[in-house]
C-alpha cells in the first residue's frame, strides 16, 4: 500500500509546488519585467494618486464629463449581504445582466435611457453603445459616435466652445489594434483627463 501512496504524494506535492507556487511566481516575476504597467494593472496616477485604470470603465455622472457607457455589475447589499443590488463599473463583479431582448426590464431601462439622451442631444440619433452595457459590464471605451454625441452637454456644462470639445474628442480616437482588430475607439477616463487639461472659460 505505501508502496503505491508514497509516489502518489511525492508527484502531488511536486506538481503543487511547480504549477502553483514556481509558475505563477515565475510568470508574475517575467511580467512585471516586460510589461510593469499592464502588470500592475494599467494604472492611471494623476498628481501622484491613483485615480483609474485605463482598461476598467468607471462611472463619470456629472455633465462637465463624458459619460461610460451603462453598466450592469452588482455588488452585495450593504443592509442584507445575501441580497445583491446594482453596483455600477463594480470591478470586483464583473458580468452583465444576463436579460434576454424581451426582458421587461431590459426594455423599459433601455427606453427610459434613450429617452434621456434624446433630451440631452434632440438633433442626434442615440448610439447603441450608450444605453446598453458591454459583456463584462466594465468596458472603458466608447464609440467615436458616442463620444461626439456627447460634445454639446459637456460643452455647454464647462462653456467651452463645442467646436474645441468636438476637436478633442476626434484627437482622443484610437485606431484598430494592429489595424484590423476591433473598431475605432475613444477611452473614456483619457478623454475626461484630456478635458480637464482645457479648462473651463
Amino acid at each position: 500500500m505505501l508502496n503505491h501512496l508514497r509516489p502518489a504524494l511525492v508527484l502531488l506535492g511536486a506538481f503543487t509546488l511547480l504549477t502553483g507556487v514556481a509558475y505563477p511566481f515565475a510568470m508574475t516575476g517575467i511580467a512585471q519585467v516586460a510589461f510593469p504597467r499592464q502588470a500592475l494593472g494599467s494604472l492611471v496616477e494623476q498628481d501622484g494618486k491613483v485615480i483609474g485604470s485605463s482598461i476598467m470603465g468607471q462611472s463619470f455622472t456629472t455633465d462637465r464629463y463624458f459619460q461610460s457607457r451603462p453598466s450592469a455589475t452588482v455588488g452585495p447589499d450593504p443592509a442584507d449581504p445575501s441580497k445583491s443590488i446594482s453596483v455600477p463599473y463594480n470591478a470586483a463583479n464583473s458580468g452583465g445582466s444576463n436579460y434576454g431582448p424581451t426582458s421587461k426590464a431590459l426594455i423599459e431601462r433601455v427606453s427610459a435611457d434613450v429617452e434621456a439622451r434624446k433630451a440631452q442631444n434632440p438633433s442626434s440619433p442615440v448610439p447603441m453603445d450608450l444605453v446598453t452595457a458591454s459583456a463584462s459590464g466594465l468596458d472603458p471605451h466608447l464609440s467615436p459616435e458616442a463620444a461626439l454625441f456627447q460634445v454639446e452637454r459637456v460643452a455647454k456644462a464647462r462653456g467651452v466652445p463645442a467646436d474645441q470639445v468636438k476637436a478633442l474628442v476626434e484627437r482622443s480616437v484610437e485606431p484598430r489594434t494592429f489595424g484590423l482588430l476591433g473598431e475605432p475607439r475613444v477611452n473614456v477616463l483619457a478623454l475626461n483627463l484630456a478635458l480637464d487639461k482645457v479648462g473651463s472659460q
